[in-house]
């Protein structure tokens, strides 16, 4: 025969909640943020200026020099080497040294070979040079 209180006993204990399996995956969570968290960070401080400049618009007829992976140069697409790098830029832009030159290369062209030809742009005295690379859409 069942008593009154063993029967209160019995529910009282379907009610209870085991969180021991709740604080187990919370401290799994915690343990994979912690390591996770200094591996998303850079490892190089750098602190960035703030830049407010609006893409620039293309201009009608860019002058685009480029480095090619044997390391040829060409002005638009007329072929130059470094010593007529000069001729060949104020032949295109009619001396005007203002102009912004648009240097694209290879990815497989030494570094070494940009600057150089980079080198030849400033001393030729075409200051304003401008990267060109493709858009990164991920």
């Amino acid at each position: 025969m069942r008593t009154g209180r063993i029967a209160e006993d019995e529910d009282d204990e379907l009610h209870e909640i085991n969180v021991t399996p709740f604080i187990d995956v919370m401290l799994v969570l915690l343990i994979i943020f912690m390591v996770a968290a200094p591996l998303a960070t850079v490892d190089v401080p750098v602190d960035l200026p703030a830049s407010t400049a609006k893409p620039q618009p293309r201009p009608d007829k860019p002058l685009f020099v480029s480095v090619k992976t044997d390391g040829g140069v060409l002005v638009d697409e007329t072929g130059a080497d470094l010593d007529t790098l000069a001729a060949a830029l104020d032949a295109a832009t009619g001396g005007a040294r203002d102009t912004r030159v648009f240097l694209r290369a290879d990815k497989a062209v030494d570094y070494g070979r940009l600057m150089t030809v980079m080198n030849a742009l400033r001393d030729a005295g075409y200051l304003k040079v401008a990267l060109v690379a493709l858009e990164d859409v991920r």
